[in-house]
């Protein structure tokens, strides 16, 4: 069975080889038939402590690490600052 994989954005990143994703899932609602934004944190082990808040990345599933870690950083886009960019 293959690993499942999500996308989502960095929340935290104060802990240690840890950050926190926020991946949002979108579904119709059954009766109101509106369409309904649900969110959910995950924590994921990150090596190299390379992403921070506002990275987009995306995680796999993965053996237990900890208590709580049960997901891995795959890759991720840093982010943009407005401000960088050279004109």
């Amino acid at each position: 069975m293959p690993k499942r994989v999500l996308q989502g954005v960095v929340v935290s990143d104060k802990q240690d080889k840890t950050v926190v994703v926020r991946i949002e899932r979108r579904f119709t609602h059954p009766v109101m038939k509106k369409t309904v934004r649900r969110t959910k944190n995950y924590h994921a082990h990150d090596e190299a402590n390379a992403y921070h808040v506002g990275d987009m990345v995306w995680i796999e599933e993965h053996k237990p690490i900890s208590k709580q870690k049960r997901w891995a950083v795959v890759r991720g886009e840093k982010r943009v600052e407005k401000g960088s960019a050279a004109a």
